[in-house]
C-alpha cells in the first residue's frame, strides 16, 4: 500500500471523502459527517469549492489497490 492521496472506489459522490479516509488511516463515515459540518457550517462554498477541485485533480485508485485495501480491512 502506498500513502499517495487518491479518490476511492468505495464511494458516495466522487470518492474525495473515502480517498481522504483511507489516506489519513480513519472511517470514511467520520470524514463525510465531518465534511458535511463543514459544509453547513461554513455556508458551503469553502468546503463546496475545495470538495469539487479535489474530485477533479485527484486521481481514482485502481480497482486492484481497492481490492487489497478491502480483503486487508475485513481481516483487521
Amino acid at each position: 500500500m502506498t500513502n499517495r492521496l487518491t479518490r476511492s472506489n468505495d464511494a458516495v459522490l466522487a470518492g474525495v471523502c473515502g480517498g481522504i479516509a483511507k489516506w489519513l488511516g480513519v472511517s470514511a463515515r467520520l470524514v463525510r459527517i465531518l465534511t458535511l459540518l463543514l459544509f453547513f457550517f461554513s455556508a458551503g462554498i469553502p468546503v463546496g469549492t475545495i470538495y469539487i477541485i479535489m474530485a477533479i485533480f485527484v486521481p481514482k485508485e485502481n480497482y486492484r489497490e481497492y481490492r487489497e485495501y478491502r480483503e486487508w480491512r475485513t481481516r483487521y
